[in-house]
């Protein structure tokens, strides 16, 4: 049996009742939130830099619904830093309630972040 690799999620958490609308499923824009709350942790992590504003969400397709109480994990990777910005591959995955182990790929997503100082003026990201 082969072992999937080990992960560092972003951001991790289980979807709650509040976070659904009539049919059941969780709202595209609660995943879209932690889509950038995800980005922007890696974001931090990868340059130092502790601000940043998002400036994109490139295309969004979602493959699978969410439940409630599905464990959703946001996993984001550096794929560009640049002078003034870091762009962020986030992929977004449920395991689903109560099917142990059953993984499903929700979404993926790069989102673009700009640096920014305390004045809200952009800046060069620190490396």
């Amino acid at each position: 049996m082969d072992q999937e690799p080990i992960r560092d999620a972003a951001i991790r958490l289980t979807m709650m009742p509040r976070d659904t609308n009539a049919h059941g499923t969780v709202f595209g824009g609660i995943i879209l939130s932690y889509i950038d709350v995800a980005g922007s942790v890696e974001a931090v992590r990868r340059t130092k830099h502790d601000r940043f504003v998002t400036v994109a969400m490139k295309e969004v397709v979602f493959h699978e619904p969410v439940f409630i109480g599905d464990l959703v994990s946001f996993y984001a990777e550096t794929i560009k830093v640049g002078n003034t910005s870091v762009t962020v591959h986030v992929e977004v995955e449920a395991e689903r309630f109560g099917n142990q182990g059953q993984k499903v790929k929700v979404t993926s997503a790069d989102v673009v972040f700009v640096a920014i100082n305390q004045f809200r003026e952009k800046v060069q990201v620190r490396s």
